[in-house]
């Protein structure tokens, strides 16, 4: 098996230890690649040689960036077979959605080319006698925990306005899919990001994650992934009194009322739980709450279209690919083990298919209460909870009556309700007759236990900036 190494100050660097990462492939169970573990010595020698870098960085003026960021999405484009094959490998998920992890990371890139030159502070009148202003700065070193279900989209989304700001960066790439993000810092390098820009350490959360969030010389930390992971992360960071922003879990509801179009509601809830990436998303509408009086007809449309869906390995891009590992399988098979006991058995689904693999069926429970684990906890694979509810008032309760509030969503053709719907609901983006809608300048994050702090649009680099303000007497 072929090794990959870390990738430090522009160069493929062995671990300071012996330790490996084994990469399975999820479609066959069987072992496919080796890449070196990080460790503690490892992450120094990371956030070191960012630190180093900071000043070139910071010093290169804004077009300069602007041009690097442009040539670096039109490399991860030129090179999207390559970067594709390698994240369907280590995720499992069909080709197609591989594909669109690299045009997405590419995208951010492209997108905050052109914040590079337009990130500035303001004047403010404090009376006669005095210039008031602000200035926007980066805040240095920032850190960069990324998950295994999206590991291109996120790591393009999460450190590009981090470097469009003028920090250097430090990323530490989940195990089981660690390989792209040393792809793409090579691939900086070679379009001429400079040395230790982008920093790559590969390893396992409780060394190399720990390491990174609570590194003294680290200005700031980034994390996605589960709410309890996150909450350590966070205290890591704060130890080190370090701003750190958060994208946690979610357990989305999206409301369908009478009114709505059923069939592009059934259509857009099945995609929005079992068409990306087997449910392994954040975002996904694990929860779907339906109107009595349509409660029969919309279950019967999305029984119907989800019996449809194909499952397959990644290159025959079916609709459903393998979970990313057996202990995503059996927590997922355990979640359904407890629907069963909560709801008894599922309207279709409830088992992995008698193949290789970490495959698992689209799943759906009818009749929920609302109470139950199975609609409470985020399960993070194809298990879907229909509730039913009986107006207006009682959608938006069952909506908010979660710990999180990442996304939700409303199909009704009822304009006045769409709004009071989006006004109420306590989720960072709402969606309106649609799921997964809204480009990368959109802001997104979570209100409640599903985080702090927003990615993508401008408001992303918020995060990764500090105000500094000055005050000139000018009569002195």
């Amino acid at each position: 098996m072929s090794e990959t190494e870390l990738f430090i100050h522009g160069e493929s660097t062995p671990a300071a230890g012996e330790a490996t990462l084994t990469l399975v492939d999820p479609a066959t169970g069987e072992e496919v690649v080796q890449v070196a573990a990080g460790t503690e010595a490892d992450v120094d020698e990371a956030v070191a040689s960012a630190r180093d870098a900071v000043t070139d960085w910071t010093g290169m003026s804004t077009e300069d960036r602007a041009e690097l960021f442009f040539e670096l999405s039109d490399a991860l484009l030129e090179r999207e077979d390559e970067l594709a094959t390698l994240e369907m490998e280590d995720t499992g998920k069909p080709i197609s959605q591989a594909r669109s992890g690299v045009r997405s990371c590419a995208r951010y890139f492209e997108y905050y080319a052109g914040i590079t030159d337009k990130i500035r502070g303001d004047s403010i009148p404090v009376g006669d006698g005095y210039v008031d202003y602000t200035v926007r700065e980066p805040l240095g070193v920032t850190g960069h925990i990324i998950p295994w279900n999206f590991p291109l989209n996120i790591l393009g989304r999460t450190i590009a306005p981090s470097l469009a700001s003028g920090n250097t960066v430090v990323i530490k790439p989940d195990e089981h899919t660690p390989r792209t993000a040393v792809e793409v810092a090579k691939i900086a390098h070679e379009v001429g990001f400079p040395p230790g820009t982008i920093n790559v350490v590969p390893g396992h959360g409780s060394r190399a994650g720990a390491a990174l969030s609570s590194h003294p010389d680290i200005d700031g930390v980034s994390f996605t992934g589960s709410v309890e992971t996150g909450i350590e992360v966070a205290k890591s960071a704060v130890s080190n009194v370090n701003p750190v922003h958060l994208e946690l879990g979610g357990k989305s509801p999206l409301a369908v009322f009478p009114d709505a179009d059923l069939e592009a509601a059934a259509e857009t809830a099945v995609d929005a739980i079992f068409g990306r990436n087997a449910g392994q998303v954040c975002t996904a509408a694990s929860r779907l709450l339906v109107h009595e009086d349509i409660h029969d007809e919309l279950v019967d449309l999305v029984v119907e279209r989800a019996g449809e869906l194909s499952i397959a390995a990644g290159p025959d891009d079916p609709d459903i690919g393998p979970l990313v590992s057996e202990d995503q399988l059996d927590r997922v098979q355990s979640y359904v083990d407890v629907g069963r006991s909560e709801v008894g058995e599922p309207i279709i689904g409830g088992t992995s298919p008698d193949r290789s693999g970490y495959f698992f069926e689209p799943t759906i429970f009818d009749d929920v209460d609302n109470q139950t684990r199975i609609a409470q906890e985020e399960i993070f694979g194809p298990v879907l909870a229909v509730i039913e509810f009986a107006d207006e008032r009682e959608a938006i309760e069952l909506s908010n009556d979660v710990e999180y509030g990442l996304v939700a969503g409303v199909f009704t053709s009822d304009l006045g309700r769409a709004h009071r719907y989006a006004r109420e609901v306590q989720a960072g983006r709402v969606f309106v007759n649609d799921w997964f809608a809204g480009g990368k300048n959109a802001p997104f994050g979570g209100y409640k236990s599903s985080g702090f702090g927003r990615e993508k649009g401008l408001e992303a680099i918020d995060s990764f900036t500090q105000t500094k303000n000055v005050c000139a007497n000018i009569e002195f």
